[in-house]
């Protein structure tokens, strides 16, 4: 049996899942038994296209965040294939009932991370004040028949109303593609109207030059050092992580301030060679 594919219309696909009929709880146990004891593939999917409707029902709660609705739905399959996997038919409780939360935290997790590149909830509060900011606003809406105030919403959902406040910001501040097309008669996207800040080819290219001229100089500046204060100077002044002093005295045998004489009659060899090399360090 192939697992039908959330493409097309939904129109389409919803009329395809519908077509998969309902499992009796008997039905369902024998299924779930089969998978578990003998890891049977078709088991396995008889238990998923039966329940696909409930992932098109829990995934239309979502469509208030702007998500398309197939790719909502897609998510929430990828949960309750994880649900079916883990099921254990002895509980004693049915499968949906299970892989309702599953399915949830697919679909939830998807919006989480697809909303921002930064990140809307960090923390396990965070992510339900996200999913609850909405809701409450809408029921306080209803029931007072004006915009809540941010301390209301806190009141409800109990949280302080910064909180609320950054999670609103968050909310209806959406990351934006700079591909995106802003007018279909010229197919201009946002990356085409950013200003250029970088150098010009030619600016870069004598930039290129003049790094290239000075790796070179330093090249033949290191040549005319000791290996030791080659070591220092690559190891300790040139690198990003540099070697302490210790490390480099137990490195060589001697001690830290013996270490530290030779890194200084290096620096001086360095910048008689080369005037220019200043360290940052």
């Amino acid at each position: 049996m192939k697992l039908p594919a959330v493409t097309g219309t939904l129109d389409l696909y919803i009329s395809e899942i519908n077509r998969f009929s309902l499992l009796t709880a008997e039905e369902e146990f024998k299924l779930a038994v089969q998978l578990k004891k003998y890891n049977n593939v078709e088991a396995a999917e008889k238990l998923i296209v039966s329940n696909l409707r409930f992932v098109v029902k829990i995934a239309h709660e979502y469509r208030s965040y702007g998500f398309k609705l197939a790719d909502l739905i897609q998510e929430g399959n990828v949960g309750l294939i994880h649900a079916v996997k883990k099921f254990d038919p002895y509980k004693g409780y049915r499968l949906i009932s299970y892989a309702v939360w599953w399915i949830r935290a697919y679909i939830q997790n998807y919006l989480i991370k697809s909303w921002s590149i930064v990140k809307i909830g960090t923390t396990q509060a965070q992510r339900k004040l996200f999913f609850k900011l909405n809701q409450t606003k809408k029921e306080l809406e209803t029931l007072s028949k004006k915009n809540p105030e941010f301390s209301e919403i806190a009141t409800s959902l109990g949280v302080k109303d910064s909180e609320v406040a950054e999670m609103d910001l968050r909310m209806g501040s959406r990351d934006v593609s700079l591909n995106e097309i802003i007018n279909d008669e010229s197919n201009s996207s946002h990356i085409d109207f950013l200003a250029f800040k970088g150098d010009n080819q030619e600016l870069a290219l004598i930039k290129n030059e003049e790094k290239s001229l000075v790796r070179r100089d330093i090249a033949g500046a290191l040549a005319n050092l000791s290996e030791r204060e080659s070591y220092i100077i690559l190891n300790r002044v040139m690198a990003d992580n540099p070697k302490t002093l210790q490390e480099i005295g137990t490195k060589y045998n001697i001690s830290r301030e013996r270490a530290r004489q030779i890194e200084k009659q290096a620096l001086k060899k360095m910048q008689l060679a080369l005037p220019y090399f200043k360290p940052d360090n």
